[in-house]
């Protein structure tokens, strides 16, 4: 695992991945953190990201960049025992990026952040684009720092 990342690279691919139209939020973000920290993982993580967009599925729900953050920070201190207390600190980390998104913009809800604003126009990508950047580079700062500890 590389354990060396450019924030700014990071920042920088997860939203161009949103803007080219590649991945949407989620899926930007966890490929982004995969590739970085040169994780050997599966494109099949991608695809479990496929679902969290505009809101858990289109519903308007949790924000999807930060369930593909929040799934990057499971890729890397998640469990995969039964029982393992190792699931206490990544849901603290969770819990970290989760409020950290929440201070800054109120809120966690997509329908809330994108009230007012056609899907796919250019308010509304400026914004998820922006907010994709943000948490992925949010994600791999939390992941650097408990990779040092």
């Amino acid at each position: 695992m590389n354990k060396e990342v450019d924030f700014n690279r990071v920042r920088k691919i997860a939203e161009g991945y949103y803007r080219d139209g590649d991945f949407y939020c989620s899926e930007a973000i966890v490929k982004t953190i995969r590739d970085e920290f040169q994780l050997p993982v599966s494109d099949d993580i991608i695809a479990a990201a496929s679902g969290f967009p505009v809101g858990m599925g289109g519903s308007g729900c949790t924000c999807g960049a930060v369930t593909g953050g929040i799934m990057a920070i499971g890729l890397i201190f998640g469990r995969t025992e039964a029982k393992d207390e190792k699931v206490n600190k990544t849901m603290a980390l969770a819990n970290e990026l989760h409020d950290l998104f929440r201070t800054r913009h109120k809120t966690l809800c997509c329908r809330i952040l994108t009230k007012n604003m056609e899907l796919g126009s250019p308010e509304h990508m400026d914004q998820c684009i922006s907010f994709t950047g943000e948490v992925a580079e949010e994600t791999a700062r939390i992941i650097v720092r408990e990779l040092d500890k």
